[in-house]
């Protein structure tokens, strides 16, 4: 079984406690992709690297990475744990969420730097007051292509006209111009504001992402669009999302008179 000595750059994505002393850790990197990691003596009171491997923490580690199987992390430096979603449930909830869908997008082992930064920046901008439900939207509308889902936001998907109001058809996998809206009786009958954030939000690069505010309304039909295309076409159902679905209702429930 080949391994290798590296240090590399990482992300914790998930851990679990293993036989009595010991703990399993699933790094992102930014070099090997994602790998599951066995830290030995990791429960035991006073380990050395208990911080480095906490939830939501990014760092510098240096390990062993096997092609199969567990790898090993010998030591890190130069980590971080995103305060803000540690202490925060409604924070916490929406970071798991994110990453919870991009660990079910990859197989482990598959290097994807650039989903590997997209995880760093929307856990930042979490952590340093964004709307964690816009971050998440941007972020399961861009990973829909990994998942095999590849809507087609540019224009019309049958006459590529820009100038008509647009609604989506999960049947043509995109657009239809208001033209062939006659083409699909089930079009997703969407606003024109929820259309134009969709299509925003399909390229929008978030180191480049400085202010963004969304009316109530807006951010509640785009929570319904984005879970009937994940629902009909992606056929991802993660427990983080139903934790995020049950904090709604929760609000409903703590409202005041």
């Amino acid at each position: 079984m080949a391994r290798e000595i590296a240090t590399f750059d990482g992300l914790v994505l998930m851990r679990k406690d293993y036989r009595e002393r010991d703990m399993l850790v699933k790094l992102l990197t930014d070099t090997y992709g994602k790998h599951m990691f066995f830290i030995r003596g990791a429960r035991k009171r006073g380990f050395r690297l208990a911080a480095a491997i906490l939830p939501f923490t990014s760092g510098r580690y240096t390990g062993s990475i096997s092609e199969e199987g567990l790898s090993f992390i010998n030591s890190a430096q130069e980590y971080r744990q995103f305060q803000s979603i540690s202490q925060d449930i409604q924070l916490n909830a929406y970071a798991t969420y994110i990453l919870n869908l991009i660990d079910v997008a990859f197989p482990d082992g598959q290097a994807i730097p650039k989903w590997y930064q997209q995880a760093q920046w929307a856990l930042k901008l979490i952590d340093d007051g964004f709307d964690p439900e816009i971050i998440t939207n941007i972020n399961e509308i861009q990973l829909l292509t990994v998942f095999g889902v590849a809507p087609y936001w540019e224009s019309c998907v049958v006459c590529q006209r820009t100038d008509l109001p647009f609604d989506y058809s999960e049947k043509y996998g995109g657009l239809l111009c208001q033209q062939h809206w006659q083409l699909d009786p089930y079009r997703f009958h969407a606003s024109q504001r929820a259309i134009y954030f969709l299509r925003q939000f399909s390229i929008v690069d978030l180191p480049k992402l400085h202010s963004i505010q969304l009316k109530p309304a807006t951010k509640k039909e785009l929570r319904r669009i984005i879970d009937q295309i994940y629902r009909d076409t992606v056929g991802v159902s993660l427990k983080s999302k139903k934790f995020i679905d049950h904090m709604a209702d929760w609000d409903q429930i703590l409202k005041p008179d």
